[in-house]
């Protein structure tokens, strides 16, 4: 199975969307193709592509397949992101004391 890049396969929203879908319950390729209009063939394309970098996963049952989110991978997008993340929010807090200065001097 070709590993490929988590980042590459969020960067488009189509996937984002088809992540948030499965996140909420897992869903088959149809169920999934129904919430696009694009074809069949073209989100299976983009399931693929979401399968390789292990932010889905499926499981058979019976004769369907059925796509789940895999909330371990997210959680290393989420912690490669975390000190990104700590950063700003440093940055609006700063920010939002320099406006309460700013309003209390004014007063």
């Amino acid at each position: 199975m070709i590993r490929r890049d988590v980042f590459q396969a969020i960067a488009d929203p189509t996937r984002r969307a088809i992540l948030s879908l499965i996140a909420l319950q897992a869903m088959t390729p149809n169920t999934l193709a129904e919430h696009f209009d694009s074809s069949r063939q073209a989100v299976s394309k983009h399931i693929k592509i979401l399968t390789e970098c292990e932010l889905i996963r499926q499981e058979q049952s019976g004769r369907e397949i059925y796509y789940h989110f895999n909330p371990k991978k997210m959680k290393e997008i989420a912690n490669w992101l975390e000190p990104f993340t700590r950063f700003w929010e440093s940055r609006y807090d700063n920010l939002d004391n320099v406006l309460k200065q700013l309003k209390s001097k004014t007063k």
